[in-house]
């Protein structure tokens, strides 16, 4: 299989999302090419990225708006031959995929928040995946969005997440998740998961007028995604789930 040039250096890469491209480096690393499934990856995040270091990269996305911005990203990173765009919905995949299944990585970042049923979006994702692929999930987390709400002086915002009651008022409904729901979802897609991670655990709570180092939060951010209690406040969650 072709190799893969090296993956960013950590000073490349987002604070907020340090922990999940650490996550993500052993897989995307390893020295082998891999097709990367990125379901609701809209404007390329992580499709342009991965497709630079040397991975064919389908993101599937119901936005011909961001999708249009992908391949624009994609063109002018010199990647436009290993990325490609496909209207459709998670919880199609098999109509949107056709018989284009068997990828070695899917990603499901900030979707199951919003799609209609999250276990099915799961199974559809796993479906996808080739016997030993695995899924790359990002959530955001209930206990993180009390504290953030908290902080920023929202307390009847931050107990209507408590009690999970669904948005604020006059914002649509944005679903939030513990790390056991998270874990019951993947179980119930016929997943392994792994070691699951705090995202932003302190990032989203530092303003750029803190003047805190972006070297040292981001170094703070990899020490604290995966030790309690802290990751159990982070603004997201994340795992690596194997389909057998």
């Amino acid at each position: 299989m072709p190799t893969v040039p090296p993956s960013p250096t950590a000073e490349q890469l987002p604070v907020r999302t340090a922990a999940v491209w650490a996550a993500l480096d052993p897989l995307v690393s390893a020295g082998d090419a891999l097709r990367v499934l990125d379901v609701g990856g809209g404007s390329g995040m992580f499709a342009v990225p991965l497709a630079r270091l040397g991975h064919s990269v389908t993101v599937v996305d119901p936005s011909a708006d961001a999708l249009a911005t992908l391949r624009r990203r994609a063109e002018t990173a010199g990647v436009g031959g290993r990325v490609r765009g496909v209207q459709g919905d998670g919880d199609l995949l098999h109509e949107v995929l056709a018989d284009d299944g068997g990828y070695d990585l899917a990603l499901c970042h900030s979707v199951l928040e919003v799609v209609d049923d999250p276990a099915v979006t799961l199974a559809e994702i796993a479906g996808a995946l080739r016997p030993g692929g695995q899924v790359s999930l990002a959530v955001a987390n209930r206990a993180g969005a009390v504290l953030a709400r908290a902080v920023t002086g929202h307390p009847a915002e931050a107990l209507a997440h408590l009690r999970d009651e669904g948005g604020a008022p006059g914002r649509p409904a944005r679903r939030r998740f513990a790390p056991d729901d998270l874990l019951a979802l993947v179980a119930g897609a016929g997943l392994t998961p792994g070691a699951w991670r705090g995202i932003s655990v302190v990032a989203d709570l530092l303003d750029t007028a803190s003047g805190a180092d972006p070297a040292a939060v981001r170094d703070l951010e990899l020490a604290l995604a995966g030790t309690s209690p802290y990751r159990e406040v982070a603004a997201g969650l994340h795992l690596l789930a194997t389909r057998a």
